[in-house]
């Protein structure tokens, strides 16, 4: 697995990203998705650089998991953490539970998923019982998470028109720039 330390580094996967089929969609490439993530998060939290970024990365590990991508969000998070920070690699980490939390605390969220998302539901665990709710609740980035996770289901729309990564270049360049000069 990889973990990014150089900002172009990641931008040329984020570009590669652009040459892979979704796995939400095959009419859309991966990032397309993020892109889309990062949109709708942009228009809901437009204040929120740090969470929109996460929306832009969030599924940068799909082509290194396996079928359900039960360890995507992980392996993403590891691979941000350096470059991007902790709250970034959090939430990148906290989209898959958020699902999971989504599902247990409003039951009809289950008939909002694709197809795809339902079957990686079971692997990624189902449902959350009472003690994860709780343990979830007390994460103070899990409303965060779950704004991430909305976002991701609503950005499933092939061709729909979103900032393409140009757009992002800026605010990802920033964001890491703002980490590294917090280490100082």
């Amino acid at each position: 697995m990889r973990h990014f330390t150089d900002i172009d580094d990641l931008i040329a996967h984020l570009e590669h990203l652009g040459t892979l089929v979704s796995v939400e969609s095959e009419q859309m490439t991966e990032l397309d998705h993020g892109l889309q993530t990062a949109a709708i998060l942009r228009g809901t939290d437009p204040d929120d650089f740090e969470l929109q970024i996460a929306g832009l990365v969030h599924d940068l590990a799909h082509p290194w998991d396996g079928p359900g991508q039960p360890r995507h969000g992980t392996m993403g998070a590891d691979a941000v953490r350096t470059l991007l920070g902790e709250r970034v690699a959090s939430l990148v980490q906290g989209h898959v539970p958020a699902k999971r939390y989504l599902v247990a605390a409003f039951p009809e969220y289950l008939a909002m998923l694709s197809p795809d998302s339902v079957m990686t539901l079971e692997q990624q665990g189902g449902a959350m019982d009472d003690t994860e709710v709780d343990e979830f609740e007390a994460d103070p980035e899990h409303l965060g998470m779950v704004a991430l996770r909305v976002a991701d289901d609503g950005a499933k729309v092939p061709g729909a028109q979103v900032p393409g990564l140009d757009f992002w270049l800026p605010t990802l360049r920033s964001v890491s720039r703002q980490l590294r000069a917090t280490r100082r």
